[in-house]
């Protein structure tokens, strides 16, 4: 017989955007329940950021080790062990994880280890039990898509999830989809030894950026061995000969393309299967729940956050979001605060690396937004001659009566690093005026930024 208790806020999903709600609103002092299903740790710690950046960083430095005869040293036999490789992986994951998992089982929250399922807009059911609250807050995160294309749900495809386990290495891998996910993936099991195929629908890698900065990275891809199949139709995934094939038309011809692995890498969905949002009269929309700036569902006291929102599928937007929604969950008397998507920022850590603030050139294009670019090719800059990583270039998008910064992409080395300082100048919400006047020691990777900077203030003083 099931048993009734009850909270004041309940948070569904025990990963970063629930963690960060969880937090947020005990600070707050509320009384918080966390539901999840297990395995305790969330997405970015067992199957997203930290496990990928653990293995990327081996593929890193097995393609440095190659290349030593370019700076002069003795070449070296690079040979990688995925069996280890993954070893690591797994320790870094799982310290990772038990502090997340201890940070769930503190006893300033009660933790309900079982699925959850809305009976009603305020209760649901959690194993035997039915909880009650004030207010709920779903961050249930995402699952892999495999409603795009026949073949996909039927296991003839693998996920990141499975490919992140795999310790005998493929001889051949075909990775659908160019996005972060996908590219990743694809520059590190070609740097261990597979080949690889990357199957895209659109011109270029990346399709949800610039241009040029899909067409840098696409390249540096390939110089790299890297198939990259553009312009290419995905029509089937099926099993013949005991290989992966997919059926795919391009150039309007009729291929097969086949591997002993395939990797869905066509994005993820809001998982929200079993949650049962319908009895609690919340609003979705395209498989993903409706918010609105204050993260609020079409219900006043359910929330939301995090890739279940399907708004930025990166961990510190959903950490913002959490915190958002976990506020607002305790604070209804107030004005809620709101989600500012102004600097919005994204990396991506194949190499060179890309990394993005902000409004892009396709974003003013698409929004009637007037704007100024200056860019700067690594390939004319000092010191990443030096470091032998040259690729790529640095673009700042600008408000063309005053400088100010609206946005920028950076195509190339540390870029996840140097995109900092550019989102620190838009936060204050400072021009390329101030990039100028701002000292940059020589040389460096950052004082790159001042040369689009320089290009821009060029052009105001043209005006």
């Amino acid at each position: 017989m099931a048993t009734q208790r009850v909270h004041d806020v309940v948070v569904i999903g025990g990963g970063s955007a629930g963690y960060a709600a969880a937090r947020t609103a005990r600070e707050a002092g509320a009384d918080v329940a966390i539901v999840d299903r297990g395995p305790l740790g969330g997405l970015c710690i067992l199957w997203g950021c930290m496990p990928t950046k653990a293995i990327l960083r081996s593929a890193e430095i097995a393609a440095l080790m190659r290349r030593a005869p370019e700076f002069g040293l003795a070449p070296v036999d690079v040979r990688a062990s995925l069996s280890a490789i993954v070893d690591r992986k797994n320790r870094l994951v799982r310290e990772f994880a038990d502090y997340r998992i201890q940070q769930l089982r503190d006893p300033a929250y009660t933790l309900y280890e079982a699925p959850a399922s809305f009976l009603s807009p305020h209760l649901i059911q959690v194993g035997t039990h039915q909880v009650a609250a004030k207010a709920f807050i779903i961050a249930t995160g995402s699952i892999p898509r495999e409603d795009v294309v026949p073949g996909l749900n039927t296991g003839v495809c693998i996920t990141s999830d499975r490919l992140l386990e795999r310790r005998d290495q493929p001889d051949s891998l075909v990775v659908l989809g160019a996005g972060p996910v996908g590219l990743e993936f694809a520059q590190f099991f070609a740097r261990v030894g597979t080949k690889v195929t990357i199957i895209q629908r659109s011109a270029h890698v990346l399709s949800h950026l610039d241009a040029d900065v899909g067409a840098a990275l696409g390249a540096a891809l390939e110089q790299e061995g890297l198939s990259v199949m553009s312009g290419t139709q995905l029509h089937r995934v099926v099993m013949a000969g005991g290989r992966t094939v997919v059926e795919v038309s391009r150039h309007e011809q009729e291929q097969a393309v086949s591997g002993e692995l395939v990797l869905n890498a066509l994005g993820r969905v809001p998982n929200i299967a079993g949650l049962n949002l319908s009895a609690a009269g919340v609003t979705v929309e395209g498989g993903r729940v409706v918010v609105d700036g204050a993260m609020r569902t079409s219900q006043p006291h359910i929330f939301a956050a995090g890739d279940v929102t399907n708004l930025y599928d990166v961990v510190h937007i959903a950490i913002q979001q959490g915190e958002l929604a976990g506020w607002n969950a305790c604070h209804s008397e107030q004005a809620p605060k709101c989600f500012d998507d102004r600097l919005v920022a994204e990396v991506i850590f194949t190499d060179p690396q890309v990394a993005v603030v902000g409004l892009t050139e396709k974003a003013c294009q698409r929004r009637g937004i007037r704007y100024l670019t200056g860019s700067y090719p690594f390939a004319d800059h000092g010191k990443a001659m030096c470091l032998g990583a040259a690729q790529g270039f640095v673009k700042l998008v600008a408000e063309p009566s005053t400088g100010t910064l609206l946005g920028a992409q950076i195509v190339g080395p540390e870029a996840g690093e140097l995109i900092h300082e550019l989102i620190a100048v838009m936060y204050y919400h400072g021009t390329v005026h101030d990039l100028l006047r701002m000292p940059h020691y020589h040389p460096t990777l950052a004082e790159i930024i001042t040369y689009p900077a320089e290009s821009i203030a060029g052009q105001l003083n043209a005006s």
